[in-house]
C-alpha cells in the first residue's frame, strides 16, 4: 500500500492490519499528491502479476474485484464500465453526467484509437495483467491512468465488467479546472506518443 502522507490515519490503519498479513507493503510518500503517479507507484512495487486500481471511498463497489479477477483469466485488461450494458452512474447530476460525457467525446476525438475500444476509458477501477506495461515507459498526468495504459501498454484484448457508481462515501471529487487542463494535456502527450509508436 502506497500513502502520501495522508492526514486521516490511512497508514496506521493500513500498519494495524499488515502485523497479521505479511505480504502487504506499506510505503509512505512526502510532498506528493498526485494520483497517478502514486497508482503508477504502487504497481511498481508490487510482487503480483495482476495489478489493479479501485477508489478508496467506495464509489466503486469492493465486490466488482472479484469480477475483474475472473475475467482476467482470459484477457489482458478488465475495465469496471459505468456505461455498457448493465452500468449506471447512480444518481449523478445532470451536471456532473453531461461534463464525464464531454470528457469522453474529447478523448473520442483526439484519441479514437483508444477509447473507441471501450465504453468506459475514464474509468478508475480496472485490472490488467503486469505483461502488458513490462519494459514500458508510463508518464502520466493529472489523474487518469487508464487512457496511459491502453495508448502505451501492449493491450490485446479488453473485457468490460458493468457496475452502478455509488456516492462517495469520504472525499471530494478530483475534478477541477486545472485538472481538466491536465487531461487535455496528458490526452495530446498520448496522441503524439500514438503516432509515434505507429511510425
Amino acid at each position: 500500500m502506497l500513502d502520501d502522507d495522508s492526514p486521516d490515519g490511512t497508514l496506521a490503519a493500513a500498519a494495524a492490519v499488515a502485523t497479521t498479513r505479511p505480504q502487504i507493503r506499506l510505503v509512505k510518500r512526502v510532498n506528493k499528491r498526485e494520483l497517478s503517479t502514486a497508482v503508477i507507484r504502487g504497481w511498481q512495487l508490487a510482487r503480483g502479476q495482476a495489478l489493479s486500481t479501485i477508489n478508496a471511498d467506495f464509489q466503486h463497489p469492493p465486490a466488482l474485484i472479484a469480477g475483474l479477477w475472473r475475467l482476467l483469466q482470459t484477457n489482458d485488461l478488465v475495465v469496471a464500465s459505468r456505461y455498457c450494458k448493465g452500468g449506471g452512474v447512480g444518481n449523478w447530476s445532470m451536471s456532473r453526467r453531461i461534463l464525464s460525457r464531454g470528457a469522453t467525446m474529447i478523448g473520442q476525438i483526439i484519441l479514437p484509437q483508444v477509447y473507441n475500444r471501450v465504453t468506459d476509458p475514464l474509468s478508475g477501477c480496472y485490472m490488467f495483467r503486469r505483461k502488458t506495461i513490462e519494459n514500458v515507459e508510463l508518464n502520466p498526468l493529472g489523474y487518469k491512468s487508464l487512457i496511459e495504459i491502453m495508448t502505451r501498454g501492449r493491450v490485446r484484448t479488453i473485457a468490460e465488467l458493468p457496475y452502478q457508481m455509488r456516492e462517495r462515501e469520504r472525499g471530494t471529487s478530483k475534478a477541477t479546472g486545472a485538472r481538466s487542463l491536465d487531461y487535455i494535456k496528458q490526452l495530446i502527450r498520448l496522441r503524439r506518443a500514438w503516432i509515434k509508436a505507429q511510425q
